[in-house]
């Protein structure tokens, strides 16, 4: 039974590999999925909507044959939800970083507005997927990713990721209008509460969806939106601990 990463935007499976490294202990059977344009083709003719990505990741759960222990980043967090409301049946537990964005007072952050705004949008892709690896990866750096990861991500950020990101903000209605949260509970949830991460919601949004969706929620006191670099080591036992419990704990 694997256990499945999908990460987020602007991203590649790259950002994963400092938590993968820490969990090799107590897991060899892990898999890596990257979203079409984050860090794998954009076919023609493949929308980048929510809706696409969902499918997406149900096609691509369904070849395992099993359930699996999903775990998801920023969108790809996104993705793990979708999927877990959608076909519960290919997933044997989940966690997602990102449950906050469900809660019905949450707003859009600065670039998440930026991206869904036309103009304005096209104008921040072109100048953040089309400088240098260097100069893109100094971007990251600034936002918050360690280092030599935002290197090896910068590397597979280009154009093509910058149409899927357009594609993907700009399908997406308000935030938790109407989504059943609720039957994530159908599945063992863990929410992963970065408290420095200041994009997904406040501490108050996450708890109160975390809740909606029978999750745990465990509690990264300090860190940011990339958990999974600023201390690898306390993420990989964040999960290890849910995934040998199949409840979590509670933060």
């Amino acid at each position: 039974m694997p256990a499945v990463f999908v990460h987020g935007n602007p991203e590649t499976a790259a950002v994963w590999e400092p938590l993968l490294a820490e969990l090799s202990a107590v897991r060899s059977d892990v898999v890596c999925l990257s979203p079409p344009g984050f860090g794998a083709p954009l076919p023609d003719g493949f929308g980048a909507t929510h809706a696409d990505y969902r499918d997406w990741l149900v096609g691509e759960l369904t070849a395992f044959g099993e359930p699996v222990d999903l775990v998801g980043h920023d969108v790809g967090g996104g993705h793990v939800v979708n999927v877990v409301l959608s076909r519960p049946d290919l997933v044997r537990s989940w966690v997602s970083d990102v449950l906050g964005i469900y809660d019905p007072g949450y707003g859009w952050h600065e670039l998440a507005r930026r991206w869904r705004t036309p103009g304005a949008g096209e104008a921040d892709v072109a100048a953040r997927f089309g400088g240098t690896v260097e100069e893109r990866t100094a971007v990251l750096v600034e936002r918050g990713m360690g280092e030599q990861v935002a290197a090896r991500v910068a590397a597979g950020q280009d154009a093509a990721m910058g149409r899927a990101v357009l594609a993907l903000y700009r399908s997406a209605g308000t935030p938790g209008l109407g989504l059943p949260l609720e039957r994530a509970a159908a599945r063992p949830g863990l929410a992963i509460l970065a408290t420095a991460d200041r994009v997904v919601g406040t501490e108050e949004q996450r708890r109160r969806a975390a809740a909606r969706a029978g999750a745990r929620v465990a509690v990264l006191e300090g860190l940011g939106h990339w958990w999974m670099t600023d201390d690898p080591a306390r993420g990989a036992a964040v999960l290890a601990g849910f995934w040998a419990t199949g409840t979590g704990s509670d933060g």
